[in-house]
Order: structure tokens, then C-alpha cells, then sequence
């Protein structure tokens, strides 16, 4: 992989499960739906296996290819964006029941 791609490769996964957050969040609190808030339970379950997974990866590809190590780290970086935003989210939810 080149070192944008990496990066790149993060942003994108970010983003991806950002935009699922807002949509389930969001989604149920505009039309108390509770199809919303099942799928922001699982979409925070499964989110968090994806995300560790791709950690993991990123780690052994940085392991492997010591020059793609610093880039690995910086995408680790952005993908741990997300667990703070997804605490948050959680105790929105869970107060809002």
C-alpha cells in the first residue's frame, strides 16, 4: 500500500461508521423508531470488532513493512477517533430509554 492509501483507507472507515452513528443516533431521536436504537446497539458491537480488527492489521502490516510503520500508527490513530464519539453516543442512548 502507498502511505496516502493507508491514511486514506482509515479516513474512509472512519467515516463510514461516523456517518452510521449519526444516522442511528439521530435517527431515533428525530423518530423515536426503536429499530434505530437496535441498530446503533449492534452497529456499536460490530463497529467495534471491524475497528479492532483492522487495529490489529495495521499493526502487523507496520510490523512487517517498517517503512509503512508511521503511517500505520497515524491510521491506528484515526480509527481510535472513534471510541470516544462512540462512548458519547452509548450514554446519549442509554439515557434516552
Amino acid at each position: 500500500m502507498k502511505n496516502e492509501s493507508i491514511i486514506y483507507f482509515a479516513k474512509s472507515v472512519f467515516g463510514l461508521f461516523l456517518a452510521l452513528g449519526n444516522i442511528c443516533l439521530f435517527g431515533y431521536l428525530l423518530s423515536k423508531n426503536d429499530d434505530f436504537a437496535i441498530g446503533g446497539f449492534f452497529l456499536l458491537v460490530f463497529g467495534t470488532v471491524i475497528n479492532l480488527l483492522l487495529i490489529i492489521a495495521l499493526v502487523i502490516y507496520g510490523a512487517i513493512k517498517k517503512d509503512q510503520f508511521e503511517y500505520c500508527m497515524k491510521a491506528i490513530f484515526i480509527l481510535l477517533i472513534n471510541i470516544p464519539i462512540a462512548i458519547i453516543y452509548a450514554v446519549i442512548g442509554i439515557n434516552l430509554n
